[in-house]
């Protein structure tokens, strides 16, 4: 959690406004489970939907401020939260600019949907989900969606957490520099 908080502050440090949302909010909050251990066990019992309309309701909040452009809505997630990115891409139309790390693919049936612009990140060392990087930069190249995808070689999954055991200070500097210039290209334009 301290890696997504951080992300935020990140963010707003470039100049964006950052909203990080706590997916387990309706259990009693990620800060009320003792174990961080449990997280993943709990998100993969809860309905992927939730996560969407918790998405949506965060930027219905954004839209609502008046320092938010709208029209200039991006998501960034890691891990569990790129997966849920690439489903947010694929059901909020708002959403300007996406950049899943790591995250598995979407239904492939709901490419079509997407309209952001999506900068995929995956490590090469991270083979479970990697290993579908060509099926949905195909998918993505079929349906005319704006899409590029970047591989670290020498990079596993979670590579972009400073506070994990797989950080590669290399593959995120330069992976958040990429991320920083997809949101400048897709959201200041």
């Amino acid at each position: 959690m301290e890696h997504i908080k951080d992300v935020t502050r990140r963010l707003a440090k470039a100049g964006y406004v950052g909203l990080a949302v706590d997916l387990l909010s309706r259990q009693g909050g990620t800060d009320k489970i003792s174990d961080p251990a449990q997280v993943p066990g709990l998100l993969a019992n809860l309905p992927q939907q939730q996560f969407v309309q918790d998405f949506k309701d965060g930027l219905i909040y954004l839209q609502s401020q008046p320092f938010v452009m709208k029209d200039r809505i991006g998501m960034v997630g890691f891990c569990f939260g790129g997966g849920v990115t690439w489903r947010c891409a694929t059901q909020i139309p708002e959403l300007k600019a996406a950049v899943p790390f790591y995250g598995p693919n979407p239904p492939l049936e709901d490419v079509p949907r997407i309209q952001a612009a999506v900068l995929a990140i995956y490590g090469a060392l991270d083979t479970r989900i990697t290993s579908g990087a060509a099926t949905i930069e195909a998918a993505m190249k079929q349906n005319n969606k704006t899409f590029d995808k970047i591989i670290y070689p020498n990079a596993n999954h979670a590579f972009h957490n400073d506070t994990g055991a797989s950080y590669n200070p290399e593959a995120a500097q330069d992976t958040w520099a990429k991320t920083l210039a997809w949101f400048d290209k897709y959201l200041k334009s």
